[in-house]
């Protein structure tokens, strides 16, 4: 059974990312900011964390991540992201024992204001405008045996600029499977974004005209909308494989690969491992999109240390990561994850 609904996942999400690619290509999508991954532990392993989705953003990377979880866990991370932008991503893990678990995630990608300016008035209107994406999942995760789990994340996206504002409803899905293979290889897969496509809609649509020069009594000022086209997601699939290739209880090394076959770009793969230090000190790396054209950067490093919260025994993570973006902006990310 378990082998049946993770070669379905596979099955799927390929030949949905290869139906959206034949008519869909680089930018020709909506809310691009969900292709932003969360986390500084993902990000300084190069983003390749759909096989090792062990913290509360893998509400974002494979929800399926969670379905082991023996504590609450909450997760706040931050990004100064490029062209003075801010990416924002917040998650809370419940398990709910035999259950399984569920999940709470946030996402906000926001810029600050803009003065308004037009041809006639180039040094501004007076007024200003802003532009902001958010999207908010509800997650629910099963281990179905001892190695195979599944998750599901029913999402709410929108994206607003000015006066005009789109939305969409979204499914991801992930599964994770466990094996006895080179201490204990971990299989992950995921599809993320399945959903509806987004059209603007608002105010600053609505303009007026004259319908037809030629009536008598006509005039300029008959209201009328601007049909605006719709965009689909940005539909990935993603299947990646982890493991420990040394452990031991002073130190371990991860390992992750990840392939990706986006609907709005070509195939690529992450890559990135992890030095872990009795559970307490991290140092990571990794690359993202190996063998993608075009692209700029890909480097990223990062580095975290874990440690109980005073007088409890809860714990808490701080993680630090930097990502390389060639001739653009160099990204470094904060976040913070408590277990309790």
């Amino acid at each position: 059974m378990k082998i049946k609904i993770f070669t379905i996942l596979i099955v799927v999400g390929i030949v949905s990312a290869n139906l959206f690619s034949q008519t869909s290509k680089v930018g020709t999508t909506a809310a691009t900011f969900l292709e932003i991954g969360p986390g500084s532990v993902a990000t300084g392993m190069g983003c390749a964390f759909v096989s090792v989705a062990n913290d509360a953003t893998s509400l974002y990377w494979n929800p399926a991540g969670i379905a082991n979880f023996s504590s609450n866990e909450v997760t706040i991370f931050h990004a100064n992201w490029l062209a003075s932008t801010n990416f924002d991503y917040a998650a809370l893990v419940l398990p709910l024992g035999g259950a399984g678990s569920i999940g709470l995630s946030f996402t906000s990608f926001s810029m600050a204001d803009e003065m308004v300016r037009t041809v006639a008035q180039p040094e501004g209107t007076g007024e200003f405008f802003s532009a902001g994406d958010i999207a908010v999942g509800l997650s629910y995760a099963k281990s179905l045996t001892d190695r195979f789990s599944i998750g599901f994340t029913a999402k709410y996206i929108q994206e607003t600029i000015w006066h005009e504002t789109a939305s969409a409803i979204a499914v991801d899905a992930g599964t994770m499977f466990r094996t006895d293979l080179f201490n204990g290889l971990v299989i992950g897969a995921s599809i993320s974004n399945f959903g509806t496509q987004m059209k603007l809609y608002g105010s600053d649509i609505r303009s007026f005209g004259r319908v037809n020069t030629s009536l008598l009594g006509s005039n300029d000022q008959i209201p009328f909308n601007v049909e605006l086209d719709s965009w689909d997601l940005p539909f990935i699939f993603q299947i990646g494989l982890s493991t420990h290739i040394v452990k031991n209880d002073d130190y371990s090394i991860l390992v992750a690969v990840d392939a990706l076959h986006p609907n709005d770009n070509y195939e690529s793969m992450n890559v990135g491992g992890e030095f872990s230090f009795r559970d307490c000190v991290f140092i990571r790396g990794g690359y993202k999109n190996l063998f993608l054209t075009d692209s700029e950067g890909g480097l990223s490093l990062g580095v975290g240390v874990n440690s109980k919260l005073l007088f409890s025994d809860d714990f808490v993570s701080f993680d630090y990561a930097y990502r390389n973006f060639g001739r653009l902006t160099n990204i470094q990310t904060l976040s913070v994850d408590i277990k309790f």
